[in-house]
């Protein structure tokens, strides 16, 4: 039996916890994957496997071959479809993150199109308010709302997003209406703390700019639990635009020091496949970055680099 085969075989012996398991998985018989596995221990003059009439277990040694074979079982198996190319079917499954107002609102829909477009690939969704590790983690793609630092991931810019202040028009009634960021500190904000690095709200105008601290009775967590309570009338928070996109068309919430505003912030599509993308992956980008430079979510006039 040629190496890689040999291989093969003992890393579905290794999954499987047993040779008749993993026989039936290879369509094998069960004699020819011990055999394979007996053989292979011989060949590399080491143990990969302790076994008993009840158990299958790695040894140091046959867990670490087992972390070099799944290695290069996979690049092989990515090199085949790299050969394949732009003629390849996209299949398998793709874990996509962003951020949990960002997928409910803007993703979800996007990726059930991607669903009807691709009925071969399947999709995981990890959205949660964190910066998720892609390689460490297992995710092929992810929305990055930030700008980026250097690193060897693969990034498209697909528009940007502005941090804006909103209050209601009830509460923007009974309060006079702050002209600069200093007459914020007559008003009541409300805190929502992951649009507020280093506890600041920062402003700028003409180039200059200028920081307000809120002394906030509430702060919070989540852009919902932000935009609930301005929209009952609690006080002024910061949010990014997309957040509510919806309520300033309806007229529920209202932008304030609008003309403040800081520079926009960019998004991103960034995945971990920048030298050899595979067919899923490039699949995926290519159906987001459509989307998302198309769709109204994002402001569009800072390029498509």
């Amino acid at each position: 039996m040629d190496r890689l085969r040999t291989m093969s075989v003992f890393v579905a012996v290794a999954e499987e916890a047993g040779f008749s398991t993993a026989a039936r998985r290879l369509n094998m018989s069960p004699p020819s994957v011990t055999r394979a596995v007996s053989e292979l221990e011989q060949r590399l003059g080491a143990k990969l496997l302790h076994r008993t009439t009840r158990s299958v277990r790695l040894t140091d040694a046959g867990q670490r071959y087992l972390a070099d074979c799944r290695r290069i079982l996979g690049e092989i198996e990515e090199v085949d479809r790299h050969a394949a190319g732009i003629h390849a079917t996209p299949r398998g499954t793709v874990t996509v993150t962003a951020s949990v107002l960002f997928g409910r609102m803007v993703m979800a829909p996007i990726l059930l199109d991607l669903l009807d477009r691709y009925p071969e690939i399947s999709l995981t969704t990890t959205f949660v308010d964190r910066v998720v590790h892609l390689i460490d983690e297992g995710v092929d793609v992810a929305i990055r709302i930030a700008d980026l630092p250097d690193s060897s991931l693969s990034a498209v810019r697909v528009g940007s997003v502005r941090r804006v202040l909103c209050a209601s028009p009830k509460y923007l009634d009974t309060r006079s209406r702050p002209e600069t960021p200093a007459g914020l500190a007559g008003h009541e904000t409300i805190d929502f703390v992951n649009m507020t690095p280093g506890g600041e709200w920062a402003f700028e105008k003409s180039g200059k700019t200028q920081r307000f601290r809120p002394r906030s009775r509430l702060r919070v967590n989540s852009a919902d639990a932000a935009i609930a309570a301005a929209l009952r009338g609690r006080g002024i928070t910061r949010v990014l635009s997309y957040m509510i996109a919806p309520q300033l068309a309806a007229g529920t919430l209202e932008l304030v020091l609008d003309d403040f505003a800081p520079p926009a912030v960019p998004v991103h599509v960034v995945h971990k496949e920048p030298d050899r993308t595979s067919a899923r992956i490039r699949a995926v980008v290519d159906h987001l970055v459509e989307h998302l430079r198309t769709g109204s979510a994002l402001d569009h006039d800072c390029g498509t680099g």
